[in-house]
């Protein structure tokens, strides 16, 4: 009888944790910093060391652009073209369902590195009013980066990339975009005590370096 029971019991427990895990908060890093300033790369290697699920602003809505029957296909595919920022909707709704999926999968990932927002004032209100108590932002990881440095490492990538917006004109559009409506948002954070910066125009291996001691720090 008691085997039985504690048979029963140990059954129910993967279904009593998943239930759980479902009601945990997803905890978000924000990762910016201007184009060409190693984001990606980084957030590479904070996965590979950290646990950390990357989910890019950027390739969520450039997966969106390409999959066929989108509605927001032409849209967004003409907001890049131009340097714009893609309204705040589009992008929450994909990085919701991109969250919620992963978490689905596998409960131990509730730690999400987003990388690419929020990217202006609009997109912050946009996330606020959407999944305020539904994330925890723990801090803003910012890659500081001089602007032609950047620009110089975008080109490059260019080369392979296949990305239709590593050209110099849409580069200088995307650095104004950048300090116009994105800087604003790393000072706002920066006011609360919440914006961790790294130099981020020395080598990839000197940057991680810094990295690690912020994310050692931080848990």
């Amino acid at each position: 009888m008691i085997g039985r029971l504690f048979g029963v019991a140990s059954q129910r427990v993967p279904s009593l944790l998943y239930r759980v895990s479902l009601m945990m908060k997803p905890q978000v890093v924000f990762v910016l910093g201007g184009p060409g300033a190693g984001k990606g790369t980084q957030c590479s290697r904070i996965v590979e060391g950290y646990g950390y699920t990357h989910l890019s602003a950027g390739d969520l809505l450039r997966e969106e652009r390409a999959r066929e029957g989108s509605e927001f296909g032409q849209l967004i595919a003409n907001y890049i073209k131009e340097g714009k920022i893609v309204p705040v909707e589009i992008t929450i709704n994909l990085l919701r369902k991109a969250m919620e999926e992963t978490m689905q999968k596998d409960e131990k990932k509730f730690r999400f590195l987003i990388d690419g927002f929020p990217r202006n004032e609009d997109n912050l209100q946009g996330w606020n009013s959407s999944m305020e108590g539904k994330a925890d932002v723990k801090f803003v990881l910012f890659f500081d980066c001089g602007n032609e440095v950047c620009i110089n490492r975008c080109l490059e990538r260019g080369k392979s990339s296949g990305r239709t917006d590593d050209n110099r004109e849409s580069l200088e559009k995307r650095i104004q975009t950048y300090l116009q409506s994105t800087r604003p948002i790393i000072d706002l954070y920066e006011k609360l005590g919440k914006v961790r910066t790294v130099d981020a125009s020395r080598s990839v291996d000197e940057v991680f370096a810094d990295v690690k001691i912020i994310l050692d720090k931080e848990g």
